[in-house]
């Protein structure tokens, strides 16, 4: 397969999703972006740094960006990771201030099949460090369904994915996302993800949305 036709099938999958997010009004459509890097460092062992980084005002406005590092081991069993790492959180206020969040966090994995599918459910639970407001706790699960089967000549590999985020403080999911993306294979050790997202989020008694475009680049040494 020519890098040629892989970049051409990239591009036009970011045109559909495109086409899709500018057509949705709520609270506007944004640009997220991420690069991961992952490699083993010993039996059973491995090390994730991901960087990432969203842009609001329909993909014009660079408001929060975050760095994880995570260990995880998969030595326990076949259908089980677990894990833990930090999160290292810089995000605009109202007042257009970049504050600073500490979030150390835990996962718990969970992997099978599913009628030819392979599924997973990340339970994560995180402690949001904030610079200035009271600190809190939060759950979420992550459920997602990989399809398959390859689409096109460019071997794209669908998935979906739900993820719902609960701060344990008051007991009330504050957030959902529903996630439709693919994988597109670059060559050995190397992935781009592409994908589209609807984000409910919880503010008083009100919830709004917003649509996202993602795009990403996964490294595996």
């Amino acid at each position: 397969m020519q890098v040629r036709d892989r970049i051409l099938g990239a591009v036009g999958v970011n045109i559909l999703l495109c086409s899709i997010c500018l057509g949705f009004e709520d609270e506007g459509f944004q640009w997220w972006s991420y690069m991961e890097a992952s490699t083993g460092i010993a039996k059973d062992w491995k090390a994730t740094f991901r960087q990432d980084f969203r842009l609001g005002d329909d993909g014009g406005n660079l408001y929060y960006e975050h760095s994880d590092l995570i260990f995880t081991y998969s030595g326990l069993a076949k259908w089980l990771d677990v894990g833990g790492g930090f999160r290292l959180v810089y995000e605009k206020d109202d007042e257009n201030v970049w504050r600073r969040e500490n979030r150390p966090l835990l996962d718990v994995t969970l992997k099978g099949s599913l009628f030819d599918c392979s599924v997973s459910s990340r339970n994560r639970m995180e402690y949001r460090d904030f610079e200035d407001k009271k600190d809190v706790w939060r759950y979420s699960n992550k459920f997602v369904v990989k399809l398959p089967i390859e689409v096109t000549p460019l071997k794209l590999k669908p998935y979906t994915a739900d993820e719902v985020f609960i701060t344990l403080d008051d007991d009330n999911i504050d957030k959902n996302r529903l996630y439709f993306g693919v994988i597109m294979p670059l060559r050995k050790g190397i992935d781009a993800d592409i994908y589209y997202i609807w984000q409910s989020s919880r503010s008083g008694n009100e919830w709004k949305d917003i649509e996202v475009l993602g795009t990403g680049l996964k490294f595996e040494f």
